[in-house]
């Protein structure tokens, strides 16, 4: 107990050096200049406190690689401690560490993965994760549309135990932002492996599983719209400078929910309206979500149907499932 202690008051004592320094540079690098040396001592829950606050000094100066690897160490720190009393932090740091890599173009792919891993790691999947997907995404190639449908609604389903328990998960984070980007990527993900468990189903061409395929359509459009209300809520008072990377999953989501309409033989899908639905009066955001080619693939889907839209499809990537696209999409041709 007294070691705890007087590892306490380390953390305090730096803590109060660091408040000292009114220049956000010289923090950073006092800072880096301390936990070396806990990291050398092997003081892993020092080290992961001061990379928490190393992080939040360095997103606010904009420096997404050095925040993302601060929360990102900080993660694994906390973690090695102790699995199950750090489990929901290390997980929120992840998160964290993510949506910052996100934002620098080198590390943008780096950024995905962490969020993914975040996500997975509060249900203990992240490690099979990987996988699993890679088997889903095997059994596409090869054709088994009926066992992959069944892999892809298996995945679905731990993002989902993700989703339901997301307020938990984020009950210690303050930032608005956070939980709304977070929520939105949580029932983003859900929606999105129903959405492609149905594809397969409709490939597999089977009368027997068109209840099954109404089902995954209609629970998926309801997430998707939930996920772009989030977001829209996210993005609505920002500055001019969106998020580019918001910007682009809203409109992603946007045309995945127009495919699901024209999947399940909707007339009017009106997707793109949902979308600029109550922000008509933010000119500057509107423009960056028409600026989007998923915007304007929406709009072609809307137009001309899903059919006469394939070879458009075809020309954007479609995050992680760019590598099976051209095997889903030819049987829709």
């Amino acid at each position: 107990m007294g070691s705890y202690l007087k590892l306490d008051e380390l953390f305090i004592r730096i803590t109060m050096i660091i408040s000292q320094f009114k220049n956000n540079i010289q923090a950073v690098y006092r800072l880096k200049s301390i936990i070396r040396k806990t990291e050398e001592l092997k003081l892993y829950e020092i080290s992961a406190k001061l990379l928490v606050q190393l992080g939040n000094i360095s997103y606010r100066m904009n420096d997404w690689e050095t925040a993302g690897e601060s929360w990102n160490r900080a993660s694994e720190y906390f973690y090695e401690t102790d699995p199950e009393e750090y489990l929901n932090l290390s997980s929120i740091l992840l998160l964290k560490a993510g949506q910052s890599y996100e934002r620098a173009p080198q590390t943008k792919d780096l950024g995905k993965e962490l969020i993914l891993k975040s996500v997975m790691k509060i249900n203990k999947f992240h490690e099979l994760y990987g996988q699993e997907e890679k088997r889903a995404h095997q059994l596409i190639s090869t054709e088994q549309f009926k066992a992959a449908a069944e892999k892809f609604l298996e995945i679905s389903s731990y993002f989902r135990k993700s989703l339901d328990s997301i307020d938990e998960i984020l009950s210690d984070v303050d930032s608005k932002d956070t939980i709304l980007n977070a929520k939105a990527r949580f029932i983003h993900f859900v929606a999105e492996y129903q959405t492609v468990s149905a594809i397969c189903l409709v490939a597999l061409g089977d009368k027997n599983e068109e209840k099954k395929i109404a089902e995954l359509g209609q629970n998926s459009i309801e997430l998707f719209q939930e996920s772009i209300s989030l977001m829209k809520e996210y993005l609505s008072p920002k500055k001019p400078d969106f998020d580019r990377e918001v910007i682009l999953r809203i409109t992603f989501d946007t045309m995945l929910l127009a495919i699901v309409k024209r999947i399940m033989n909707f007339e009017e899908t009106a997707c793109n309206e949902y979308l600029l639905e109550d922000i008509e009066d933010n000119k500057a955001l509107i423009k960056a979500l028409k600026n989007s080619p998923y915007f304007k693939i929406t709009k072609k889907i809307e137009k001309m149907g899903l059919r006469d839209s394939l070879n458009a499809l075809l020309k954007v990537n479609l995050g992680h499932f760019e590598k099976i696209k051209n095997t889903l999409v030819s049987h829709f041709m």
